[in-house]
């Protein structure tokens, strides 16, 4: 079994097992922690937060928890690890992406120490605490925490994540709808790009591959046209959630926008037939009902249905890499004063651009 499907199955395993596999016996216990111990690819894991983060799911999001455990099975019960199917590895930070088969659900990797352990020891509780209390929130939707608890050399060599976040897919429906010949779908991934990236700004970028450029964040060169009252509810909306964001100390965060074509020229019948196919009415995007930004919003022109939703709040200023970061870019500005980097701002900065950002994105017909 290769490494993306050994890494599938302990998490189709986790999430529905609920926990790592714990045997009765001493001698059982010590034969499966040798055994764990020279793992590669599998590593055993377990939910964080469970009682939590199910809370959130039955009662906050109305998420039939039969509905969710199902978009981890798979048709063959012999091959538990097709419930999932492997993206890609994305980003710096090496993450590995899967989709669930249905599509609902992407399971994202945070390999990463200072950043799971973040999650865990000083965003969780207010996360929690938050999306509870606001059901319209932008903040993707975490569904599962997944903690590997042994050392194994598959995790000491870095060959296999020991930390995995289940969150909402934004692009559920996308597949479905190009098999129907449906709208063109667009995606940006958003920060603000005012702030220092060596990738980009040390020698005009000719000392980096264009790779390594591609994944910087998007720059959306158009305009997001809303009506005036969906333009305030968003506003509204980001300013409460980076500012949960900004108490927590987090900064680099991106806004995913997803643009989705209807046509200045279809009729009524072509407009509701569009909607219906990439708007979803169940769980997890809904309550609250649509229109809503993680559904889909439609542009008051008619040409566009709009989602979006806040991504990859992981990093944060008081742990120890980024620390060392921030003291090596400071270190690096008094040779050549290129001002700080995305990671390496201070959050209430970072917050203020990053919603600068968006509403000169946005654009309100008269």
């Amino acid at each position: 079994m290769g490494r993306y499907e050994s890494i599938a199955r302990s998490i189709v395993a986790a999430i529905l097992k609920g926990k790592a596999y714990s045997p009765r016996t001493a001698f059982r216990r010590l034969f499966a922690l040798l055994a764990t111990f020279f793992a590669i690819y599998y590593l055993p894991l377990k939910k964080l937060g469970a009682a939590k983060f199910k809370q959130l799911r039955n009662e906050t999001w109305k998420m039939p928890e039969e509905q969710y455990l199902d978009s981890f099975h798979a048709e063959d019960e012999k091959c538990p690890e097709k419930a999932l199917q492997a993206m890609s590895d994305m980003g710096f930070s090496g993450s590995t992406f899967f989709s669930t088969s249905d599509e609902r659900y992407l399971v994202k990797s945070v390999p990463r120490y200072f950043e799971h352990s973040f999650f865990r020891d000083d965003l969780m509780e207010p996360y929690f605490e938050y999306m509870a209390r606001h059901p319209k929130t932008t903040l993707v939707r975490i569904c599962d925490f997944l903690a590997g608890p042994y050392f194994a050399l598959g995790s000491i060599m870095g060959l296999a994540p020991t930390h995995h976040i289940i969150m909402e897919n934004i692009l559920y429906g996308q597949t479905e709808a190009k098999k129907k010949g449906g709208p063109h779908w667009e995606t940006w991934d958003l920060k603000p790009t005012s702030y220092f990236y060596p990738e980009r700004d040390v020698a005009d970028g000719q000392l980096t591959s264009d790779a390594t450029k591609d994944k910087l964040a998007d720059k959306f060169e158009d305009k997001l046209v809303l009506s005036k009252q969906q333009a305030e509810e968003l506003i509204e909306m980001l300013e409460e959630d980076t500012g949960l964001l900004a108490a927590c100390n987090v900064v680099d965060y991106s806004l995913f926008l997803v643009r989705i074509k209807t046509g200045p020229d279809d009729t009524t019948d072509d407009l509701v037939s569009r909607r219906a196919e990439v708007i979803p009415h169940d769980p997890p995007f809904a309550p609250p009902s649509p229109p809503s930004w993680r559904t889909g919003v439609q542009s008051p022109d008619g040409k566009h249905i709009f989602r979006a939703a806040i991504l990859d709040f992981f990093w944060a200023k008081h742990k120890a890499q980024p620390m060392a970061m921030t003291g090596l870019i400071n270190a690096y500005n008094t040779i050549d004063r290129q001002g700080p980097m995305s990671i390496t701002t201070e959050p209430h900065e970072y917050r203020e651009r990053f919603l600068i950002m968006v509403k000169e994105m946005i654009d309100v017909p008269k």
